[in-house]
């Protein structure tokens, strides 16, 4: 973890919000909280070496394997958003996606597939999906990188800022020769990223691949995703389209990018988790 990342995350708000004396207080501490928090990071796991541990390489439950390994995809985690030295082995429950997506992935585990996921994290997901997909390669993205706690020549792990158009096209688009036959967006669940991340990309998918959008609800139920009070939501947009096939207009949607995607669904459906939705499309 970079000591950019580690105020970005960490003390970036608080910083803004200070006044003159709290801001020279905080630019003290920022350096040695840190150094303290590093001894406390987890290693960097070589997953390539991790595969005949626990039993996992049998495993075929992802719900588990969520939970083993620490996402809040699973049933319960451990609070991964605390600082590194703060946190405790309690659980608390997670999102409860893992039956969701079960449903979907079932039938591909075995096969030889490109799986992109952007806001990877620490990677505990893309973990957990190493395992459940034995013979596919993960592509894990994330605005913070460095935070990524595994590696594997099964995974690839990069910098993208799913806020940017110009981000997604140079890191993802352009960089990526191959489409991907699976793409879940768990990242920022601002109201902008959530369109461009799917209308940019859809053109990616491969045909009968699935895009996965974690968290919609969030622009629609929480101000802080949502500041402008925007609308439509991507929410909106694909109840819509979803109940009356009418894609609605939005400013960050391009051309190309909603004919292709108009030419292009097959089905889309939404799910309730514990506490948000998430949204499987499949595309044709």
């Amino acid at each position: 973890m970079k000591l950019r990342t580690f105020y970005k995350i960490y003390y970036e708000h608080r910083y803004k919000k200070a006044n003159h004396i709290l801001k020279f207080y905080i630019l003290i501490i920022i350096p040695i909280k840190y150094f303290i928090n590093l001894i406390y990071l987890p290693k960097i796991i070589n997953l390539d070496d991790f595969v005949d541990r626990f039993g996992l390489n049998e495993t075929t439950d992802l719900s588990k394997l969520f939970d083993f390994f620490n996402s809040d995809k699973g049933s319960q985690f451990e609070n991964q958003y605390a600082h590194p030295s703060k946190r405790t082995p309690k659980k608390i429950k997670g999102h409860g996606y893992g039956d969701f997506y079960q449903k979907y992935f079932e039938n591909l585990k075995s096969k030889n597939l490109n799986i992109l996921e952007i806001g990877s994290f620490h990677g505990n997901a893309s973990a957990a999906l190493f395992f459940y997909f034995k013979n596919s390669k993960i592509f894990a993205a994330d605005i913070y990188p460095d935070l990524f706690r595994y590696k594997s020549k099964r995974i690839e792990s990069f910098y993208v800022n799913s806020a940017d158009e110009n981000s997604i096209q140079k890191n993802i688009i352009d960089k990526f020769s191959n489409n991907f036959d699976i793409i879940i967006e768990d990242a920022g669940h601002f109201f902008k990223d959530q369109i461009i991340s799917l209308f940019m990309l859809f053109k990616k998918l491969n045909s009968g691949g699935f895009f996965i959008i974690e968290e919609l609800d969030f622009p629609d139920t929480r101000r802080d995703m949502n500041l402008k009070n925007e609308k439509p939501t991507l929410r909106e947009i694909l109840l819509k389209f979803q109940n009356e096939k009418i894609l609605l207009n939005s400013k960050y949607i391009k051309k190309n990018d909603r004919d292709n995607f108009l030419n292009n669904i097959d089905s889309i459906e939404i799910y309730k988790g514990n506490f948000n939705e998430i949204a499987i499309l499949k595309k044709k």
